[in-house]
């Protein structure tokens, strides 16, 4: 289970989360939903270790990993794929895999890999840029089968794909949840993610507003939670 504890953290001086608790059991998807700016990024950071936190408590399976550094929370399980991207685009394919996967097993990281992407091995030794934007996303995805993570948090995966794509890559996410992998999914696509998670949580301002299973959550919470933010 991966736990954040009334978690406030932020930038320089300025204060972004605000006593924000989140739980992640084992094997659940859980989507954390919210307009532009609430936050939800900077939790991942947060949980992730990326951004430090100033007050509250990070636990992967009881342990206290609050403030640890993001390779040993790696090394915890715990996997980030980010906005925008997350791939090193100046290397190819295969050697952009070859630093998401443990070095002593990387040509079966490789083969699990491109079977699950396909595109993937034709293009082994393409440089990443030169890909297309669902393609350099799969790239990313592969952060989450190659390094065997339990815990993986997700960035507006689908962010400026085209909607068949977007299709694609949900698939691939609800491969990962029949796998038993934990996520924390933060998705433009509400549909889409409600479809997906287990448990749901809105965010506003940097506070949780909602905490609940997807039957419990109606359109209007939502649009509001969304409505609200742009007429304040």
């Amino acid at each position: 289970m991966l736990e954040l504890r009334n978690i406030t953290a932020g930038y320089d001086a300025g204060t972004v989360l605000r006593d924000v608790s989140i739980t992640v059991p084992d094997g659940a998807v859980v989507a954390l939903l919210g307009p532009n700016g609430a936050g939800k990024t900077t939790t991942l950071k947060v949980a992730s270790g990326l951004l430090g936190t100033r007050s509250g408590q990070i636990l992967v399976d009881g342990e206290d990993v609050t403030n640890k550094a993001p390779y040993q929370l790696a090394r915890h399980g715990v996997c980030h794929v980010p906005e925008g991207r997350g791939i090193f685009p100046s290397l190819s394919v295969t050697d952009n895999i070859r630093l998401q996967a443990p070095a002593r097993n990387f040509k079966a990281s490789l083969g699990n890999a491109t079977s699950v992407f396909p595109r993937l091995g034709e293009r082994a030794k393409q440089i990443s840029r030169t890909m297309s934007g669902g393609e350099q996303q799969m790239l990313a995805l592969c952060h989450a089968y190659v390094s065997d993570p339990q815990y993986i948090l997700l960035d507006e995966v689908s962010m400026g794909l085209a909607p068949k794509i977007v299709e694609e890559i949900f698939e691939y996410l609800h491969d990962l949840a029949r796998q038993g992998k934990s996520m924390l999914l933060v998705e433009q696509y509400v549909a889409q993610a409600l479809k997906l998670a287990d448990y749901v949580y809105i965010m506003d301002r940097g506070t949780i507003t909602f905490a609940g299973e997807p039957g419990e959550i109606s359109e209007e919470t939502i649009m509001n939670s969304y409505l609200g933010s742009l007429a304040s």
